[in-house]
C-alpha cells in the first residue's frame, strides 16, 4: 500500500503542477489534503483511492469538519478531494468518479477592512518626520498604498527595480513573479527624499539593494511594517483593525469606485485568478448598498 499511495501522491503533485498549473503553496495544501484522505481511507481498510465510494468520501469530509475547521478551509478540502479524483479519473482508473456529487458549501466571500481616502491620508499626515525614522516610515506607507504592493513585496523592494524617472517600479511577488506597477507623484517624491537620507545611515552588505532597511543597516522585515501600519493608525485616530494588507485592499477598492479596469487592478495587484480580484467588486456594492438602505426613503419609515 505504501508504495502505491506514494506514487499516487508523486504523480497527483505532477498533475498539479503541470496541467493545472496551481501555485506552489496550493500544490502542497491539495498534496496534504489527498495524503490525509489516503491515510483515512487506508484505516478503513480500502487499499487504493479508487476503490472508495462517495459515502467514504463524505465520511472522510465529515471527520474533518467535526474538528470545526473554518467554512474556507471545509471548500478547500472538498476541492482537494476532487481534484485528486479528476486526476485518477484522466488517468482512466475509475470507472465511476464517486465525487460527482460531492457538495462544498457555501461560503460568503470576505470582504476585507477598508480605509477611506480621508483615514488613508489622516495615516499618512500622522507621520512624525522628524525621527530617524520618520521619512523611511512615510515612503513605506506612501507605496503600500500608491502600489498596493503586499508587505513583503515592500520589505524586498529593490532599488535597482526602481524606475522612477518612468513612474513604475518592478515587484517581485508570490511564486517569484516579476509585475510592473506604476507609482503616484507623492509617493515617488517621498522615495526619493527617504533615499536621500538612507545615504547617511548604516548598510549590510546583504541589505545594499533593498529600499527600506533599519537603523542597523538590515532589510526591514514585515514585522516592523505590520508595527509601523498599527502605530501610525492609532495616531491618526484611525480604530479599524487595520494591516499592511488594508492599504493593499483600499488601493484596489479606491480604484474600482473611481471606474478603473478590473483586469488593470488584476494586473497591478498580481493577483494569478481575477476571481480573487472581483472581490473589490462587491466592497463597491457593500458601499452603494449602505448608501441606499442610508437614505432610500422606504428604509427609513
Amino acid at each position: 500500500m505504501k508504495g502505491g499511495t506514494d506514487n499516487t501522491l508523486s504523480d497527483f503533485k505532477s498533475y498539479l503542477k503541470l496541467e493545472r498549473s496551481l501555485s506552489g503553496n496550493t500544490v502542497e495544501a491539495y498534496c496534504r489534503d489527498g495524503a490525509n484522505l489516503l491515510a483515512f481511507l487506508n484505516g478503513k481498510g480500502v487499499s487504493a483511492p479508487e476503490n472508495a465510494t462517495l459515502e467514504d468520501l463524505a465520511s472522510f469530509l465529515e471527520s474533518a469538519y467535526d474538528k470545526g475547521i473554518s467554512k474556507r478551509s471545509q471548500a478547500r478540502l472538498t476541492s482537494s478531494v476532487k481534484a485528486l479524483y479528476r486526476f485518477l479519473d484522466a488517468e482512466g482508473k475509475l470507472s465511476d468518479n464517486p465525487c460527482d456529487k460531492l457538495q462544498a458549501p457555501k461560503i460568503n466571500p470576505h470582504l476585507p477592512e477598508v480605509l477611506s481616502v480621508d483615514e488613508v491620508f489622516a495615516i499618512l499626515d500622522s507621520v512624525d518626520l522628524s525621527r530617524p525614522e520618520g521619512q523611511r516610515d512615510r515612503a513605506i506607507l506612501e507605496v503600500l498604498y500608491s502600489c498596493g504592493l503586499r508587505v513583503s513585496e515592500a520589505s524586498d523592494l529593490r532599488i535597482s527595480n526602481l524606475f522612477l524617472g518612468e513612474q513604475f517600479i518592478k515587484v517581485t511577488g508570490k511564486g517569484s513573479k516579476q509585475r510592473l506597477v506604476p507609482i503616484s507623484g507623492p509617493a515617488i517624491k517621498n522615495l526619493l527624499m527617504w533615499l536621500d537620507i538612507r545615504r547617511t545611515w548604516p548598510v549590510q552588505r546583504e541589505a545594499e539593494d533593498n529600499v527600506f532597511i533599519n537603523r542597523k543597516g538590515g532589510r526591514l522585515s514585515r514585522v516592523s511594517i505590520f508595527n509601523l501600519v498599527k502605530k501610525q493608525a492609532e495616531a491618526a485616530g484611525v480604530r479599524k483593525e487595520i494591516s499592511p494588507h488594508t492599504f493593499r485592499h483600499s488601493f484596489a477598492t479606491h480604484l474600482v469606485e473611481n471606474g478603473a479596469d478590473l483586469r488593470t487592478v488584476q494586473e497591478m495587484l498580481g493577483h494569478e485568478s481575477i476571481l480573487t480580484t472581483e472581490i473589490y467588486t462587491h466592497i463597491d456594492t457593500r458601499k452603494w448598498q449602505e448608501t441606499i438602505l442610508k437614505y432610500h426613503p422606504k428604509t427609513n419609515k
